[in-house]
């Protein structure tokens, strides 16, 4: 069976111009293929780029001239004709319709002369290939004009640049209890052994509790308190940086007095570190400056300008390099200093964003180093390459580290709002079933804590609350309101089953029971 099929054209559309009625192959037209060589077409784009005149390539425009020169006046004019007209675009000599690839008489711009001296034994004159051209001018000297915008421009950014020069601050304390020692002349900084609870033992406690209740209140900052450091191994001190410049000491037992103020930089301090028998710490401040105190006198023994930011100071735990500290500052470095002779003795360049945190592991001889770019590097001592970097798309930056009491794991606070733990002694790799979440941590350095005897994990929050989870299960047991603003602090007292202290941007320190 056949189908026939027969189309038939209507008359033309009235309303359509002759450009619509067109026969198109395109939207916009009809294209036709043009077929030319490669060479060709790349032949006479260079002569037209060098000398301003082409030879049309396509197969049916060819031998038509195309020239930066207008023809307009003479239509008429044969190619032959126009050849001859075609001036060189630089000597304005007129040219034949050789193209960049046949030979023709040099010009002037084509013959430049170098200065030469190839003798190798003139070590001073030898220039080789580099000598330059003989009217090569190096030297561009602007206009009067030019040279008067320059100099205003010049001036305003000297004006935008110029910083205010730095306030040196005096660097004092002040004593504020009446006596700095006791009936024995014994001072503070002395462990005292009749509150109720061991404070030399290097056990932690057989078991811990949830804290509840508020049972004092440390006010004295006059702005938000920083971070909070407990005395080592006794934690019967506490030590507090602020945004008010200053550095204070109180009392964790007894009256819980106020014991001395430190006053000696000019902006906020943010980060504090104790050497390991609490005679000596350091303040490092957004004024530049790391400095070191006397914790009994006030005195400051010196000080280290970093020209840079320090974010974070500690001093290396062992006993044979108390002399040494690192901090780690806002141009990507970590940088070990001498107390003894004032000088940086190392440094450490790997990360790409300002370095936020060193913790010590393995017996302190290593130590871990997280960073705004998102990555976390772990060195071995004195050695300035990372032998271990944990980087992955999925990881956020991590300002606040802590180390378990057993030094075991290593807590990290994630801008993502959780809390991932390291294992230090292993591969250091992500425990991925210890995942800790709840609290809002997005843009806070919010400082984590481990229970002694690990059963509990703690951490402050962006709305000011107190988080605590179970260790083993990773599940939420306790939350609660402890400051108006950021609780950006906080520490489990090592020798208490449930004495939990607490600092935040409302420039309070709560200690909780």
């Amino acid at each position: 069976m056949f189908i026939y099929c027969c189309f038939l054209q209507g008359p033309e559309n009235p309303f359509k111009t002759k450009q619509q009625l067109a026969q198109k192959n395109m939207l916009s037209g009809y294209v036709e293929d043009a077929h030319f060589n490669d060479f060709n077409f790349e032949n006479q784009r260079k002569t037209f780029h060098s000398y301003g005149f082409c030879e049309d390539p396509s197969v049916n425009g060819a031998g038509t001239i195309v020239s930066t020169t207008n023809f307009a006046d003479d239509p008429d004019d044969k190619t032959e004709d126009r050849l001859e007209k075609i001036k060189d675009r630089k000597s304005k000599k007129v040219i034949d319709g050789k193209t960049v690839f046949e030979s023709r008489p040099l010009r002037t711009e084509d013959r430049r002369k170098r200065v030469r001296n190839n003798d190798a034994t003139d070590i001073e004159g030898f220039l080789g290939p580099w000598g330059g051209y003989v009217d090569e001018e190096k030297v561009a000297k602007p206009t009067e004009e030019m040279q008067k915008e320059l100099d205003e421009i010049v001036a305003k950014r000297k004006k935008k640049g110029k910083q205010a020069e730095e306030k040196t601050v005096e660097e004092k304390s002040s004593l504020h209890i009446q006596d700095p020692l006791d009936y024995q002349g014994r001072s503070f900084l002395h462990i005292p052994q009749d509150v109720g609870t061991n404070l030399k033992s290097l056990d932690p406690p057989d078991k811990c509790y949830l804290p509840k209740k508020l049972i004092h209140t440390w006010s004295g900052h006059t702005k938000a308190v920083s971070s909070i450091k407990l005395f080592p191994r006794s934690g019967h001190l506490l030590l507090s940086t602020s945004m008010d410049c200053k550095v204070k000491l109180w009392e964790v037992y007894k009256k819980r007095r106020l014991i001395r103020t430190y006053s000696g930089h000019s902006k906020a301090v943010r980060d504090s570190c104790f050497n390991n028998d609490g005679t000596k710490f350091l303040t490092a401040a957004y004024d530049k400056h790391v400095k070191l105190w006397d914790t009994e006198t006030g005195q400051c023994i010196s000080k280290f300008a970093t020209n840079k930011i320090p974010y974070c100071v500690k001093f290396n735990p062992d006993e044979d390099k108390q002399h040494l500290f690192v901090a780690g500052t806002s141009d990507k470095k970590i940088v070990t200093w001498d107390i003894n002779s004032g000088e940086v003795v190392q440094e450490y360049e790997r990360h790409l964003g300002a370095v936020n945190t060193i913790t010590f592991v393995d017996n302190n001889k290593k130590f871990v180093s997280t960073s705004d770019d998102k990555s976390l590097r772990v060195w071995e001592w004195d050695i300035p390459v990372d032998y271990k970097y944990i980087a992955d798309p999925s990881m956020h930056s991590m300002p606040s580290t802590t180390l378990s009491a057993n030094g075991k794991w290593l807590g990290c606070q994630s801008l993502n709002n959780q809390i991932i733990i390291f294992d230090v002694h292993g591969r250091f790799r992500v425990k991925r079933k210890k995942i800790f979440k709840g609290h809002m941590v997005a843009g806070y350095a919010c400082q984590m804590t481990f229970s002694p005897e690990m059963s509990y994990v703690a951490s402050g929050d962006g709305d000011g609350k107190v988080f605590i989870w179970d260790w083993k299960t990773t599940k939420l047991f306790s939350k609660f309101q402890a400051h108006d603003k950021v609780c950006i602090g906080c520490i489990w007292h090592p020798h208490e089953t449930s004495k939990l202290i607490t600092c935040g941007w409302d420039g309070q320190i709560k200690l909780w029971d």
